[in-house]
């Protein structure tokens, strides 16, 4: 019984942090060439603490527990661009994007925990 309880928890974690379909990942490194783009739009996750603590300028604070009903203020044609700290939530973000029908999401792996800009 222990085992398929733990069976059960891995693949949970698994199934969480999998990309949803059709979301692309990209480190940090390519952020860099993205930002200045007006092509995309930049979304961070995080909460407007962690936003005010610490951020990329071109990235607008739209916390995750708010995005379900803010994410009709997005424009669903451009790169959507989230990040969040270390890419857990960005993941979720990117989840909830798609099902709103953003055909275009990027989530940043490693999120601002690896970002050394």
């Amino acid at each position: 019984m222990k085992w398929i309880i733990i069976a059960a928890i891995v693949l949970f974690l698994i199934w969480r942090l999998k990309p949803a379909k059709g979301v692309r990942t990209a480190d940090t490194q390519a952020l860099k060439g993205m930002l200045g783009d007006q092509t995309k739009q930049f979304i961070d996750v995080r909460t407007p603490a962690e936003y005010k603590g610490r951020h990329i300028k071109e990235f607008k604070n739209i916390p995750l527990n708010t995005l379900p009903q803010k994410a009709s203020s997005l424009d669903k044609s451009k790169e959507t661009v989230v990040i969040c700290q270390s890419g857990m939530r960005s993941a979720q973000a990117a989840r909830i994007l798609k099902k709103q029908g953003f055909e275009n999401v990027v989530n940043i792996r490693g999120g601002m925990g690896a970002w050394n800009g």
